[in-house]
């Protein structure tokens, strides 16, 4: 070879080397945008039509943030590049089967939660779908082009080089986490986690703002010495004979069955008054059914047959109507959460548990507040007790007594999971048994739960979709079925307490409704999830609700009512003593009859999720319950809480 032909091929050694070179950086550099599509193609959405420009830097940033954080660590840029887009992959596909199930995205809690997880992952569809198979080949595409393409590094940079190159990137990147995480600009800048529309934000970035927001901070005007000046005032405002204000305080006639966004202001439907001269009862039964709900509601649902024959036919002695979920498709302790203290997870940072993260010994509840009147307290779940930390917070809580799916003897399975029937069984068994004395239990079922492809073991089909979704989903089918088993165990229950001599009173509600596809829902809307007004997607949230009595009980039909206020409600309406604070949350309920993560719902029909939409004393109601429920969760001081909470 003459010299001109080898000065000719080392030329062209070199230029596709430079080119290689080229290649490479550019593959590191385009690394986070590969990713981006990976992760928001698992989360089924489009970058590009779905993230504006600021979600989509802000997206691209905190990638670039891992990007660069590789890169120092591993010191190769390939290797560095491989390692992110796998573990975004993985991240992303966890976060594909979370959004399948449960409706809403992955957020931080529920790694916490990996164990409730684990429990019920079997009965589950894990199958792939074209989103899955659509991001792995997106990754599988950068891996090859990684490994074929970019030149692999002899040894290992550290740092990398030049030192000022990546130098000026980690300090903008450390500054950039620092304003995102421990400043106020993101709440300046009305920055936050998206809770019923998840997906818009882009998964990394929701996910960061949820981390960014699990650090609960102090209302404005919180301190001890407010905290005591309050609780002197608004005990001093109670009424000694009337634990209530004189005026009808709870039902209205917003119907959450109907799209009309300019329904007729809600007016009072009951009045109603702790009476201690009143029949008080032996048992108190609250009864939190798993997944449960009305689908009803829906008006373009149309069945065969009515799946809750019974809870429709429910008048005489009966409270009855809609409970507002804080959550919908999952998320069942931040229900139970709501429901035994009085405290809104509103007024937590979004995407937090509180049994996860806050819950400690001494936090005032329903099981305390039957502890002091003489009430022997059991909560009792008929499943597995790792989830949700419940052995740890039942006991902080004040439950005595614990049971578990292994106390459930030769239990009736419908599906995998102890039926409601048995279920209900055990309540009467313990009630039985301690006949004579006080009894307090909370009841968190299992039967109904998610994951509606799990066979029809014990479950007959007695009602079918008909009309435009005849055929179209056996899981709403097999869903609708596991509410007609739960409606006749239901009948079972009554039936055998109205035959008791004891007085009992009975609280029974859905924790929130069950998970289908987004494409059914979709069919139930008649129009796109995102295209639905505030009022629709309330509807999602809206579960039934009924307190009954085996003796005289004021009656009421078609009340709304959110989970935090439900278990002042049960206090009320069993004539025992109240505490202050659940007459504080009776008097919030009268100006605020729902407050949610979605929206609120005002006594004068306002729907909003904008809290400077609603009156002035509502806002002021409002920032005293956030300063109340602080100190509650927070802080403790014996002697306001021997004034206020016990």
């Amino acid at each position: 070879m003459d010299k001109s032909n080898q000065s000719l091929t080392e030329r062209i050694a070199f230029s596709l080397e430079q080119l290689r070179l080229f290649l490479t950086h550019f593959l590191f550099l385009a690394g986070p945008v590969i990713c981006l599509f990976i992760v928001e193609t698992l989360n089924k959405t489009n970058p590009i039509e779905n993230l504006n420009w600021t979600e989509l830097w802000m997206n691209l940033v905190l990638y670039a943030v891992v990007w660069l954080a590789l890169w120092v660590v591993l010191g190769r840029r390939r290797r560095a590049a491989a390692t992110g887009s796998m573990f975004f992959f993985l991240a992303g596909l966890a976060n594909h089967y979370v959004l399948e199930f449960k409706g809403i995205i992955l957020f931080p809690h529920d790694i916490q939660s990996w164990k409730t997880a684990l429990n019920v992952a079997g009965t589950y569809d894990f199958t792939p779908d074209e989103s899955i198979w659509t991001a792995l080949a997106l990754l599988a595409g950068y891996l090859l082009l990684l490994a074929f393409v970019a030149v692999p590094q002899e040894k290992r940079e550290y740092p990398p080089k030049p030192l000022l190159t990546v130098g000026i990137p980690i300090v903008a990147a450390v500054t950039y986490c620092y304003f995102f995480f421990f400043s106020s600009w993101l709440i300046d800048a009305g920055i936050k986690t998206q809770q019923w529309k998840t997906q818009s934000n882009g998964w990394v970035l929701n996910f960061s703002l949820a981390l960014r927001y699990s650090r609960v901070e102090k209302p404005d005007a919180f301190s001890l010495n407010n905290v005591d000046t309050l609780t002197q005032q608004l005990s001093t405002d109670r009424d000694s004979s009337v634990t209530l204000l004189d005026d009808a305080y709870c039902a209205t006639l917003f119907d959450p069955t109907t799209t009309d966004e300019n329904q007729e202001a809600p007016v009072p439907l009951l009045s109603l008054r702790n009476d201690p001269n009143g029949t008080q009862p032996l048992n108190i039964i609250c009864i939190m059914d798993e997944s449960f709900g009305d689908l009803s509601l829906f008006e373009n649902l149309t069945t065969d047959n009515d799946a809750l024959p019974f809870l429709h036919s429910m008048e005489e002695n009966t409270i009855k109507g809609w409970m507002y979920s804080p959550v919908t498709g999952g998320g069942t302790a931040s229900v139970e959460y709501e429901f035994l203290t009085g405290n809104s997870i509103a007024l937590l940072p979004p995407g937090t548990v509180a049994y996860q993260l806050y819950v400690k010994a001494g936090l005032p509840s329903l099981f305390s507040w039957a502890n002091h009147l003489g009430f022997h307290t059991t909560a009792f779940h008929p499943y597995d007790r790792t989830g949700w930390n419940r052995v740890a917070v039942y006991h902080d809580l004040g439950a005595d007594t614990q049971l578990y799916r292994e106390d459930v003897k030769a239990p009736y399975l419908v599906r995998k999971y102890i039926s409601d029937q048995s279920d209900f069984e055990k309540l009467m068994e313990i009630t039985d048994a301690e006949e004579g004395d006080r009894q307090f239990i909370f009841n968190v079922t299992m039967q109904n739960h998610g994951g509606y492809k799990q066979g029809w073991n014990h479950l007959s089909k007695q009602v079918d979709l008909t009309g435009k979704l005849s055929g179209v989903s056996e899981y709403a089918t097999q869903y609708l079925n596991l509410m007609k088993e739960t409606d006749c165990a239901l009948e079972t229950l009554i039936h055998h307490y109205e035959q008791s001599d004891e007085p009992t009173l009975i609280v029974f509600f859905g924790d929130h409704q069950g998970k289908l596809s987004d494409w059914f829902y979709e069919r139930l809307y008649g129009k796109k999830l995102d295209e639905r007004s505030l009022t629709e997607v309330q509807r999602q949230y809206a579960v039934p609700f009924f307190i009954w009595a085996n003796y005289d009980l004021p009656e009421a039909q078609d009340v709304i009512i959110s989970t935090n206020y439900l278990g002042a409600l049960t206090a009320l309406c069993s004539n025992y003593p109240t505490t202050a604070y659940q007459d504080y949350l009776m008097k919030l309920y009268e100006a605020l009859p729902v407050m949610g993560r979605v929206s609120y719902i005002s006594a004068d029909g306002l729907v909003t999720e904008d809290e400077e939409a609603l009156s002035e004393t509502q806002q002021t109601l409002l920032e005293q319950y956030r300063i109340l429920s602080y100190y509650n969760l927070f802080h403790r001081k014996e002697s306001i809480d021997q004034r206020f909470f016990q």
